[in-house]
């Protein structure tokens, strides 16, 4: 029995895959969510704003897995705003609070019940490059420093006009940046772990702007529709395929690649940004991260 344990798993690219796991034989399903899953599955009460469900969550993980282990760990929840005014019961900015501090504690509480060979993916997004997509340059990141992230510092001049687009970005860098890190890990090495930081790239219908204004509302629901077939924009069937059967093993990842970024429709192995690839920020992070979760 292969035990797949997963977030974000209630809309979008993440409910596909979900859906398309729990159809699997001899899959054993793990769902973290704050509401309501419609996917047949075991699902615990997780909200990724609190650093004490997060604990709690994994504490019932463990609970359920007996002396099991997990063989897929899936970091796909996360969430956007126009701002970064918004603060979790922590005092944590929300943006960077959930898409990358809980997850990077759930990450660590849960490591040594993973199995030799597991899968570790964790979901990003182009926008932390801002070569990848030009016309996001100016809300790409510009450090990755955990503790000023943390109390929304997203630019490196803090008096400067911030943004949470930018804050969304930056919280996808230390999704990569957190990848690496545990790839590079003598315990990732040990356990031959497979470490994946996976982008969707640009998806339409999913919930991620659901906290965005009216007019990105409209672009995303109306626009995007209409011009994803002629631009072969990617859609949520085709992510959750691509999360799901890197969940399940079936996608063999290339020597010395971590980053995998859907373009197009099409799996791809590029760099990630050259922040992504900054050892010394990467070391930093997790270490920053590390102190901001401890009890």
């Amino acid at each position: 029995m292969r035990t797949i344990v997963m977030t974000g798993a209630t809309a979008g690219i993440g409910l596909a895959a979900a859906e398309q796991i729990r159809r699997v034989p001899n899959v054993r399903l793990l769902l973290g969510t704050r509401g309501t899953s419609t996917v047949s599955a075991d699902s615990l009460p997780l909200d990724l704003a609190r650093l004490a469900s997060v604990r709690s969550f994994a504490a019932a993980v463990e609970e359920m897995l007996g002396g099991g282990s997990i063989d897929a760990l899936v970091l796909n929840a996360g969430i956007q705003f126009d701002d970064v005014d918004q603060r979790t019961e922590d005092g944590f900015e929300t943006t960077f609070a959930v898409n990358h501090l809980a997850h990077y504690l759930l990450l660590r509480l849960l490591m040594p019940r993973l199995a030799t060979g597991a899968a570790v993916v964790i979901t990003t997004s182009d926008t932390h490059d801002p070569k990848a997509l030009p016309f996001s340059s100016g809300f790409a990141p510009e450090h990755a420093d955990a503790l000023k992230l943390a109390q929304g510092q997203v630019r490196l001049n803090p008096e400067s006009k911030a943004s949470g687009r930018r804050a969304y970005a930056t919280s996808k860098l230390c999704n990569v940046l957190t990848a690496r890190a545990l790839a590079s890990s003598p315990f990732a090495r040990e356990r031959g772990l497979g470490v994946i930081a996976f982008n969707p790239g640009l998806t339409p219908g999913t919930q991620l702007m659901r906290n965005s204004s009216a007019g990105v509302k409209f672009v995303v629901a109306v626009l995007m529709p209409i011009l994803s077939p002629l631009m072969r924009i990617n859609t949520i069937a085709g992510g959750g395929d691509l999360l799901a059967n890197f969940a399940l093993d079936r996608i063999v990842l290339p020597a010395g690649r971590i980053y995998a970024s859907q373009v197009k429709r099409q799996l791809t192995w590029p760099d990630p940004s050259e922040l992504a690839l900054d050892d010394a920020a990467m070391t930093k992070l997790w270490r920053d991260s590390e102190t901001l979760v401890r009890p």
